[in-house]
């Protein structure tokens, strides 16, 4: 009987030992043909099929895997979502939306892993109106208060700039874990600062332990918005569980953080704590005295990695041409553009590229930068780096034909592209510029979903305000979901520049109420409309407190605006008290725009005392002489006037010869 089964056998052991030998040298799996034998079971062999697919996936072999796939007699959700998920992890976005578009086809019901893989390549395509529609599907499912949906969603709503619309549909969840928790943190960078702050706090409220990949989140996001305070309070954190000296993900995120913030001295004391200063530590510090403008230390380091052994990396490349930029150090520039020569970081790296052109754009050598673009691949870094330079230097019709060429060759646009192209069309003069090429722009901007964007809408709240609208400047602005100071700043610009005062007021209330500090450009801003709309009270109050209130130090354009505001009403000698009250009251300049008031009110007095120091304060400067010689034949003394006037014209002559 024994005899008889193993013959019966005889051929199936065959047959799998010949197919066996013969795929070993090529897959670790058993082919279908041998499945079949085994696995009469439909159920069976489904399952089969899946692990061999996941398998063929894992390892990147796409075509077997998709082979298997079309040879199944039978299939089920796991298959489709092994499927799915193995093409996304091997970056076939399109084939992944192919194959669930077949799936559904198909009557196949998505199930929660469908939905967060699909989601994901929607929103990685910016496939914004498909990822709504697949949203329908899952509401009809019954599947949004899955975690892992959930997710994907909120990083869908993040992704498209909508906020508040992420936040609600976090705040609906019955149950949240660490990682649907660090998925809102990755997307910190689009929040606004009050609700980072409320977000922040309300974690610790309700007592989530973050791991060290959130901290780095949180920490970068702190570093954005300078909140120093709150990421010294993680700092404190991490160092107590050891993430400061044991993870260098951890370690860099705190170098870069205070770089950030401007604390040189701390980033250095991050630094040296890592027991093992790796080659990111060293970039980071490279880059920290660079971002910092500190070109003479960036070098010292940049020098010092190099005997140490440490390979620069493209950011410290980036870095140190940035740093050029700022201080417009063509010579710095070129040095690090020789080294970067040197060591073949400039083969096809489009961050470099990007980074050249913009050096050399910003040091005024525009044909350089033309130059290298012309010479290198045309990506979207490196054809912005190309129009910011042309905006740079002033050429207005080059930004405005770059963007078309962009659009045209299908290289397309971002943020950046936008708000360059509507900042230079809206500060231009030429023929492109009008409200229509605005409304243009914004609608660019509107169809491809970057009108969400912070850069892009101050950008078009400023265009359409140096266009007369106003009105649209206000639209933009109500549809900003989290406006951040800069947003504030920009509306407040807008409403400035039509000399609308009590508007600017009310949108300064408005933002501190909110938890934002304005910065020297609002209060700015704010002096500037209180100055043109005669609002003496309301501008002393804006005034005194910078200082009192918010710790800004007035600067010479805060003190002009006042003395103007007080000069046009006659106040002048408040606006001398206020004068020599300041840390600034030896600028000759605001004392002439003193004298030229006391001159307009025919004020003896105070216009003699103001005289005197005005000609003190700058007594080579020919224009002062004859500025106060105006002064005096205004009063009626024109004797005292022609001497005046006459000493003035011999230092004209003077300089003239002198110049000569």
């Amino acid at each position: 009987m024994r005899k008889q089964i193993i013959a019966s056998f005889a051929p199936l052991i065959s047959t799998f030992t010949s197919t066996f030998v013969r795929n070993t040298s090529t897959a670790s799996f058993f082919p279908s043909q041998f499945h079949s034998y085994f696995e009469p079971n439909p159920r069976h062999r489904v399952y089969t099929y899946n692990t061999d697919i996941q398998t063929l996936m894992k390892s990147g072999s796409v075509d077997r895997a998709l082979q298997l796939f079309d040879e199944m007699p039978q299939r089920d959700v796991i298959t489709w979502n092994i499927v799915l998920s193995g093409l996304k992890r091997n970056g076939l976005s399109q084939e992944t939306l192919n194959v669930y578009t077949q799936m559904v086809s198909q009557g196949f019901v998505e199930s929660s892993s469908t939905f967060s893989t699909v989601l994901g390549v929607f929103s990685q395509q910016g496939l914004y109106q498909e990822a709504v529609q697949v949203h329908n599907r899952v509401i009809v499912l019954g599947l949004s208060l899955n975690v892992y949906v959930a997710s994907a969603l909120i990083d869908l709503y993040l992704n498209m700039g909508l906020v508040g619309f992420a936040l609600r549909l976090f705040d609906g969840l019955l149950e949240r874990n660490l990682a649907i928790w660090n998925q809102l943190l990755r997307g910190f960078s689009e929040f606004g600062m009050s609700r980072k702050l409320e977000l922040y706090y309300r974690m610790k409220r309700e007592g989530v332990v973050v791991n060290a990949l959130g901290f780095c989140y949180l920490i970068r996001s702190f570093g954005n918005e300078r909140l120093v305070d709150q990421g010294r309070e993680l700092h404190s954190y991490a160092v107590k569980v050891g993430w400061a000296e044991s993870d260098l993900f951890v370690s860099n995120a705190l170098v870069d953080f205070y770089s950030v913030c401007g604390s040189l001295t701390d980033a250095k004391k991050s630094f040296e704590v890592i027991p093992i200063q790796d080659v990111i530590s060293w970039n980071s510090l490279v880059y920290m005295y660079a971002y910092s403008g500190i070109a003479t230390d960036a070098m010292k380091i940049f020098s010092l990695m190099q005997v140490c052994g440490k390979k620069p990396s493209i950011r410290s490349f980036v870095g140190l041409l940035n740093c050029s930029s700022g201080n417009v150090n063509i010579i710095l520039g070129k040095q690090i553009h020789c080294f970067v020569l040197k060591l073949g970081f400039d083969h096809d790296n489009c961050y470099i590229h990007s980074a050249l052109i913009d050096m050399y754009g910003k040091c005024g050598e525009i044909e350089s930068s033309v130059s290298l673009y012309e010479s290198v691949r045309k990506t979207l870094e490196v054809c912005n780096s190309l129009m910011t330079s042309f905006a740079h230097c002033g050429i207005v019709e080059d930004v405005i034909e770059l963007f078309g060429l962009m659009v045209d060759e299908g290289i397309g646009f971002d943020e950046v592209s936008l708000s360059t192209a509507v900042n230079t069309l809206s500060k231009s003069n030429s023929t492109y510029a009008s409200l229509a090429s605005c409304k243009l722009l914004h609608h660019c901007a509107v169809k491809s979903g970057f009108d969400h964007d912070l850069a892009v809408s101050c950008s078009l709240i400023e265009s359409y305000s140096r266009f007369g609208d106003v009105e649209a400047s206000y639209q933009i602005f109500k549809w900003i979901s989290s406006p951040n100071v800069i947003c504030f700043t920009s509306i407040i610009s807008a409403y400035s520049r039509h000399k609308m005062g009590t508007e600017c007021c009310k949108f300064l209330d408005l933002m501190i109420k909110k938890g934002l500090k304005p910065d020297k450009v609002t209060f700015l801003c704010v002096l500037t409309a209180c100055k043109h709309s005669g609002m003496v009270e309301q501008g002393k109050m804006v005034f005194d407190s910078m200082k009192t209130e918010h710790g800004i130090d007035p600067e010479n354009q805060h003190l002009a605006c006042m003395v103007d505001l007080l000069g046009h009403k006659g106040l002048l000698e408040e606006a001398e008290r206020l004068i020599n009250q300041t840390q600034v009251n030896n600028d000759s300049g605001i004392w002439s725009s003193l004298l030229r008031h006391c001159r307009d009110r025919r004020d003896e007095t105070v216009g003699k005392r103001i005289a005197e120091i005005v000609i003190n304060l700058d007594p080579k400067n020919p224009s002062i002489w004859l500025q106060v010689s105006n002064f005096y034949s205004e009063i009626g003394d024109f004797e005292i006037s022609k001497q005046i006037r006459d000493v003035g014209l011999a230092r004209k002559m003077q300089r003239d010869m002198i110049t000569v």
